[in-house]
């Protein structure tokens, strides 16, 4: 399975250690649900992984190839531990490539006031039948997920996840994107110096992500932060 599943899954074999509880109140620094990323001024990095034979060609030409099925929703995250949750290091079956897919904060932002979230949200929606219409139509859907540490556990803060279809997963491949590169020896040089216990040394390595900038109406934010 690819990063196009809409069912994320963790890691076959996490480092064991207690974990957070996922939905206690966020730290002075931390907002319960908050968009970190490696942002320009005007583009973003976030990650997907794939088999090799749709990575590899995708790093190699800096666009994905025609093979990448553009009617399929696509699940794009700016959190590269959370990637790195979801694929398992790169490890998985289908995952075995990761990429840093930089693309144009304009497309970003347009996804997200375009979105709806990707489950029913009281605070948000006057009623369930008003959320599946709002979700019926939209091109893209917010889920907002724990981030994870360098062992992969759980935070008691949220991170994105930007699930893109139709028109939305269209314009990602083949109008927003800037550029693509196979960051797969990067996952392996960190979990290697984590597996070593060299946690500072593999923090120095993450990419360096920033609170971003969420469009006004991006769904989660209107009454969380």
């Amino acid at each position: 399975m690819t990063s196009s599943s809409t069912s994320p899954n963790g890691p076959t074999s996490p480092v064991p250690a207690p974990r957070a509880p996922v939905d206690a109140p966020a730290t002075l620094a931390e907002p319960q649900r908050r968009i970190r990323a490696l942002h320009t001024d005007t583009t973003v990095t976030v990650y997907q992984a794939y088999s090799p034979a749709l990575g590899l060609p995708a790093a190699r030409d800096g666009r994905f190839p025609a093979a990448w099925k553009r009617e399929r929703m696509t699940w794009i995250k700016p959190s590269f531990l959370w990637m790195m949750y979801r694929c398992g290091w790169g490890t998985k079956a289908d995952q075995e490539t990761v990429l840093a897919v930089e693309i144009e904060r304009a497309g970003f932002d347009w996804a997200l006031r375009n979105a709806c979230l990707s489950h029913y949200d009281a605070g948000e929606h006057a009623d369930r039948a008003a959320w599946q219409r709002e979700l019926k139509g939209a091109p893209a859907r917010v889920q907002w997920d724990p981030e994870r540490d360098l062992g992969l556990r759980a935070l008691p803060y949220r991170s994105l996840q930007l699930g893109l279809s139709g028109e939305a997963s269209r314009r990602y491949a083949d109008e927003w994107t800037v550029a693509i590169r196979d960051v797969t020896p990067l996952a392996r040089e960190v979990r290697a110096r984590v597996r070593a216990g060299e946690t500072a040394a593999a923090a120095t390595l993450l990419p360096e992500e920033r609170p971003y900038p969420a469009p006004e109406g991006t769904p989660g934010l209107r009454r969380v932060s």
